[in-house]
């Protein structure tokens, strides 16, 4: 009988789902941080939970750190589902070091595939200047740049790559796959290696980065990648920040190649106040919320609850990440 650490908000949004699984036992972390079971409060070391979900109710609210604790301190802990595309946490690595199964999500995808195509729609449509120009009352016609036969080059070819390629092809766009997998895909014209990236770099127009942080992605943008890219070109990253050498990135937007970068995650959240990139005329940038919709939660609740009656059948779990991803290596 699988005890299942939970937010005890999300249990009783989700309460009849869950109850409905076989041999399921709840143990619920308050909003201050109290561990409950059957409405009798216990200790973290007592929690022992075999399965545990993190996801956004417990992170937008209070809770987590004690939530953190019990997981840490559970000697049976099988299995963990994060609501998160990535593992580059090191709690995961201490989790996968003690053989805890680890499984993603992947809710976020369709969100953060139609935030890539806004950011580049509104640089290749001129958004910003059109905004200005409407505040001013002012009167002007500008051409835009078409998606229809621009070279996109996704590094990091799984849900989110997948979600802007099948986007982009709708415009006609031709796209270019990066992953460790070289099989060919429907979604893309082309499928290739890390390696590959100095060939393949000065030919795209669009390059977006969406590949997981590991010791082989660090800074994979860096001084060399982008004295390989086009001129004019635009650098949109919605993986982690640390995929960028922040030094490198401002001082080849500065000298045109990438002319445009669309920034979703930086390497220090919140970005402090006296970076550049807030005022800099080629950025576009956000506060880590490519993902944020109301169809993130949901999808994130049907893949959870879908695992969580595998777990307890006993049955094969999906998006489940091997050692060595989590691991980085």
């Amino acid at each position: 009988m699988p005890r299942l650490l939970i937010f005890e908000p999300t249990y009783l949004r989700l309460q009849d789902q869950i109850d409905a699984v076989p041999g399921v036992t709840a143990v619920l972390v308050s909003a201050d941080g109290k561990i409950t079971e059957a409405g009798r409060e216990i200790e973290a070391e007592a929690a022992l939970p075999d399965a545990a979900w993190l996801n956004n109710d417990l992170f937008e609210s209070g809770g987590s750190r004690e939530y953190m604790i019990a997981v840490l301190k559970a000697p049976k802990l099988t299995w963990l589902q994060s609501a998160a595309a990535g593992f580059d946490h090191p709690i995961f690595g201490q989790l996968a070091g003690k053989g805890v199964r680890l499984t993603t999500s992947h809710g976020q995808a369709v969100g953060m595939a139609e935030y890539v195509v806004w950011g580049v729609l509104d640089h290749f449509q001129k958004g910003r200047e059109r905004r200005a120009e409407q505040d001013r009352k002012a009167w002007e016609r500008h051409g835009f740049r078409e998606i229809m036969g621009s070279r996109w080059l996704i590094i990091g070819f799984g849900a989110i790559g997948q979600g802007v390629a099948e986007r982009v092809r709708a415009f006609g766009a031709h796209v270019t796959g990066v992953r460790r997998s070289l099989g060919p895909h429907p979604l893309a014209e082309r499928i290739a290696a890390q390696n590959e990236l100095p060939n393949l770099l000065p030919d795209a127009d669009v390059v977006v980065l969406c590949a997981p942080l590991s010791a082989a992605t660090r800074h994979i943008a860096d001084a060399a990648f982008f004295g390989a890219m086009k001129p004019g070109s635009v650098l949109v990253n919605v993986g982690r920040g640390a995929l960028v050498d922040e030094a490198a990135l401002l001082a080849a937007l500065d000298r045109g190649a990438p002319g445009h970068a669309v920034l979703d995650v930086f390497e220090t959240e919140p970005l402090p106040d006296d970076s550049p990139f807030w005022t800099h005329p080629r950025v576009t940038l956000t506060p880590h919320a490519s993902g944020i919709t109301p169809g993130m939660g949901a999808r994130n609740d049907v893949l959870f609850l879908d695992n969580l009656a595998r777990f307890a059948a006993g049955q094969p779990l999906l998006n489940e990440a091997s050692q060595r991803e989590v691991l980085g290596e």
